[in-house]
């Protein structure tokens, strides 16, 4: 088994109408051999694994090695604008995979995909105006540091 320094929290950056099958076309259609992340999280709370933990995913360039990936789907508005639009559903099923991942590997990080960005201006703090993604949408670190 690797060794899971993170478990980075992502938005699909679509719809809530995204379908599993669309978002696995997705990868596909960006040639990835392994789906983006290792779960999803529908609206209405479902959570499909799409990879097992012990292989690497493509949900963050340079950490996938070390991470166990999660997804919520959803995360823009109509316009295409990053927001937070996870329902109760997927609040509550994200928090119970999070406290069954965090159980099973106790020292990993769980931190948002936006948390990975480099600290621009060395301050020792990431901004928001020096992440790369604004995914997912939310402050995951903050959210669930009680895990």
């Amino acid at each position: 088994m690797r060794t899971i320094k993170y478990i980075a929290i992502h938005c699909t950056a679509s719809h809530q109408s995204q379908t599993i099958e669309s978002l696995r076309q997705e990868f596909i259609r960006k040639g990835w051999t392994n789906p983006g992340y290792h779960y999803v999280v529908s609206p209405d709370g479902k959570i499909t694994q799409l990879l097992e933990e012990e292989k690497v995913s493509n949900g963050v360039k340079g950490f996938n090695s070390v991470s166990i990936n999660v997804a919520y789907i959803g995360g823009i508005d109509i316009n295409g604008k990053p927001i937070d639009n996870r329902t109760e559903e997927q609040k509550q099923s994200l928090r119970s995979l999070l406290k069954l991942l965090h159980n099973k590997y106790p020292t990993a990080v769980i931190q948002g995909h936006r948390d990975f960005s480099p600290d621009l201006n060395h301050d020792g703090r990431i901004t928001s105006n020096e992440y790369i993604k604004a995914c997912p949408c939310f402050d995951a670190k903050a959210e669930y540091a009680n895990i």
